[in-house]
């Protein structure tokens, strides 16, 4: 039973007050047999821990009673940079950390900052994945982590989209980034810095080689400047698309943010010739023929595309070829 666990059942009390054996089982997600033991060890070692019984009872420290047990460990204050996020603290490795040190941090605090800290944790919440997706699990992160921190290269063998897709690599990490709830590995090679998708790092060894991250390399601005490279590459083409109102009000569900300002920025009405008031013309980035028709595609009949001609060809193709499997008599009845 580690002794850091007794301090934390003690901080907790010193930072929450009253507390049920259930609620400091879940905090340190124990058993409430281990947190009835733990509390039992506490007051053979001295600790005025006493319990009140019956309705809203639970365990407390005498009146007055504060611990000097507030220094922090090296991964506690590495974690203070992600104690308002517990999920990426827990991708890290570091949720029992985080953990710590929020308690000492209660702890140390007189009791109004610290009843302020704790109404102003409750009120805020990171949900880092975007809707419709799963977050994306990583297992290896923790090993990046060590890597970065300890700044010791690693050998990984990685799945890229072009051939060959599968490719070795050693890697000297100068960062992590989180994106969207995806986790991105910021490391030089011998060809320069580059960005790697964790989740597409099949294998991983952390090597002896050390090396030395530069001083004047900033994580933030490299990762302003990747998105800005990335967004140039990413779209080659235009296109000229013509769209209801309701089409208009689904494009931020169903299009890059890219898309729907340039739409907010190009749209000219064209009046009712469609069918529709409301109607506007605009003409929005394409990353290629198959990728704009399959988003486009998701606004079904409250867009038209009037040009490129590829792309209309494109979506003419799909459409018809959707009509006659749906025209066509269904298997079961023509059995």
């Amino acid at each position: 039973m580690p002794a850091s666990r007794l301090l934390s059942v003690l901080l907790l009390l010193q930072s929450r007050g009253r507390l049920s054996a259930q609620a400091i089982a879940d905090e340190l997600n124990v058993s409430v047999r281990t947190a009835y033991r733990d509390l039992a060890r506490l007051q053979t070692a001295g600790v005025p821990v006493y319990a009140e019984t019956g309705r809203g009872g639970g365990y407390q420290l005498l009146d007055g009673y504060r611990t000097r047990l507030t220094g922090m460990s090296e991964g506690e204050a590495r974690a203070l940079f992600f104690a308002g996020l517990p999920g990426p603290a827990a991708d890290l490795g570091l949720s029992a950390e985080v953990t710590a040190a929020r308690l000492k941090l209660l702890a140390a605090l007189p009791t109004a900052l610290a009843e302020e800290a704790a109404r102003v944790a409750a009120v805020f919440h990171l949900d880092a994945p975007g809707w419709y997706r799963e977050p994306e699990q990583a297992p290896r992160l923790p090993l990046f982590v060590d890597a970065v921190l300890t700044r010791r290269a690693v050998d990984v063998r990685y799945r890229r989209w072009r051939a060959p897709q599968e490719v070795e690599r050693r890697l000297r990490p100068y960062g992590l980034v989180l994106k969207s709830g995806t986790w991105y590995l910021v490391a030089a090679t011998e060809k320069g810095t580059a960005t790697y998708r964790v989740t597409q790092i099949l294998d991983a060894t952390l090597g002896d080689e050390r090396f030395d991250r530069p001083a004047d390399f900033d994580l933030g601005a490299y990762w302003a400047a990747y998105l800005e490279d990335f967004h140039a590459r990413r779209y080659t083409g235009t296109a000229t698309v013509r769209l209801s109102p309701a089409g208009r009000r689904r494009l931020p569900d169903n299009v890059a943010p890219e898309v729907v300002r340039a739409v907010d920025s190009t749209a000219t009405p064209i009046g009712d010739d469609i069918g529709d008031d409301g109607w506007v013309e605009a003409v929005i980035p394409t990353e290629s023929i198959d990728h704009a028709r399959g988003e486009l595609l998701r606004l079904g009949t409250d867009v038209v595309v009037v040009a490129p001609p590829e792309l209309r060809r494109a979506m003419a193709t799909t459409v018809e070829t959707l009509a006659r499997a749906y025209s066509a008599p269904d298997a079961e009845k023509s059995r």
